[in-house]
């Protein structure tokens, strides 16, 4: 078994290695330059913390505001309170177990569903966190049989931050995160600061989806 995870690791580190996941000074820095650029429209929510944490959730709002920047005035729910729905001719055949973090164009019939998952202030890696993981990983199996049964095709994005929580205290579940590319339930992870060079051409490309 520790030869198996080993060898996840050093798999995950090919797909990290030079891209860093951030820590919380420099996602906030990131967050404050493109927001002072681009003046957004769109929703920059806050984090749940309390006292001097409160403020921004940064990785939500800068893939927020990289979306706004780059979906050539196409919608997106950014926010969804409802679970995501697939029709066929107009008829409701599939709907998700949960909610998601952000959906394009709609959280009816997607193109595109992602999750955040940023731990800015995690000082342990707990159960919130491990279940985060596994939450994507009933959403990819469930896109995964839609595609198969349904032939509906919907990309799934993971993205996370957070130097400690990630590569400090959870290199486990970074392979669970690998894993799940290997079986085709994720369509791709994005880590940290990657964001900024990987997602605008991955919305650049739902939008030639759409049209």
């Amino acid at each position: 078994m520790k030869h198996f995870e080993t060898a996840f690791l050093e798999q995950a580190e090919k797909f990290i290695t030079g891209l860093d996941l951030m820590k919380v000074a420099e996602s906030k820095k990131i967050f404050t330059d493109l927001k002072k650029k681009l003046k957004p429209a769109c929703p920059l929510p806050l984090n749940k913390q309390k006292g001097s944490k409160k403020g921004y959730a940064f990785l939500t709002g800068i893939v927020n505001m990289l979306i706004e920047a780059n979906s050539r005035g196409f919608d997106c729910n950014y926010d969804p309170k409802e679970l995501t729905s697939f029709t066929q001719n107009k008829f409701p055949v599939r709907t998700l177990s949960r909610r998601v973090d952000g959906a394009f164009p709609s959280v009816i019939n997607p193109i595109a569903i992602w999750e955040i998952k940023e731990y800015y202030y995690t000082t342990t890696f707990g159960s919130r966190v491990a279940d985060g993981v596994y939450e994507t990983w009933l959403d990819g199996l469930e896109l995964r049989e839609a595609k198969e049964n349904l032939k509906i095709n919907v990309e799934h994005f993971l993205i996370i931050d957070d130097h400690f929580t990630w590569w400090v205290k959870g290199r486990s579940y970074l392979c669970r995160i690998i894993d799940m590319l290997h079986m085709g339930i994720l369509t791709e992870a994005i880590f940290g600061k990657e964001v900024l060079t990987v997602f605008p051409q991955i919305v650049q490309s739902w939008t030639k989806q759409i049209k």
